[in-house]
């Protein structure tokens, strides 16, 4: 005879307790409030509190919780199972590139876009095809030595979090790849944007093991983000 699961992890592990879906931190949320109201999601009011100590929060469906995380950690969640479902860039798609991640729906929030840039002063004074080698800093390591590879550079890449308009005047790197919205940081650190690499918005994604063992109760999210996102 089969007990009850009263453990909550322990539901979750079998299928029964809530989806978790894995939001991120920061400007994003902002955004994310139309698309989740308009799927039926309502999360608890201080689930955008970026003062709250909490990380996992109900929502108006009991069949659903939201954890915020670190864009960058949107993804990791997802893979490995921890949350079932999560939005994130498609910027941590590419420099992850997770097979167990299936990506079926583009939001069309949080645009920007991944990108070369360098010191305004010295921009141009050199044939980028000439180059064999190019000290550069990025979070996005993946995604900048692929991107040169292609060109047959090798990228010595300084793998930073931040700060990154810091690298060319400090003598670190000699460009930079890195999220661009506005360019206004940039300007502002005496850098242009020299090149696009990819245009990004926030993606719905799905671990790949949740879809084929519950596929009714994720493919029943997907239906409402899609609904969510029809004219």
């Amino acid at each position: 005879m089969d007990l009850p699961i009263s453990n909550p992890d322990a539901a979750e592990a079998a299928g029964t307790g809530p989806i978790i879906l894995a939001l991120p931190k920061g400007r994003i949320l902002s955004e994310l409030g139309p698309v989740l109201a308009r799927a039926g999601i309502h999360p608890a009011p201080d689930y955008t509190d970026e003062d709250s100590r909490r990380l996992r929060f109900e929502t108006s469906d009991p069949a659903l919780d939201v954890v915020r995380v670190r864009p960058f950690d949107v993804a990791t969640f997802v893979a490995h199972g921890a949350a079932q479902i999560g939005i994130c860039g498609a910027d941590v798609l590419m420099e992850f590139d997770y097979p167990e991640i299936y990506a079926p729906l583009d939001l069309g929030i949080g645009r920007c876009r991944i990108s070369v840039a360098e010191p305004a002063a010295t921009a141009g004074q050199d044939d980028p095809s000439r180059w064999s080698r190019l000290a550069v800093a990025s979070k996005y390591p993946n995604v900048a030595q692929r991107h040169y590879a292609a060109r047959g550079v090798q990228a010595e890449v300084v793998h930073l979090n931040g700060a990154m308009e810091l690298a060319p005047s400090l003598g670190l790197a000699r460009v930079i790849v890195d999220l661009v919205q506005t360019g206004s940081t940039l300007k502002a650190n005496g850098l242009i944007e020299t090149e696009v690499i990819a245009h990004v918005t926030s993606r719905l994604i799905v671990n790949r093991t949740a879809l084929k063992t519950m596929p009714e109760r994720i493919g029943a999210w997907i239906a409402r983000f899609r609904a969510a996102l029809a004219p």
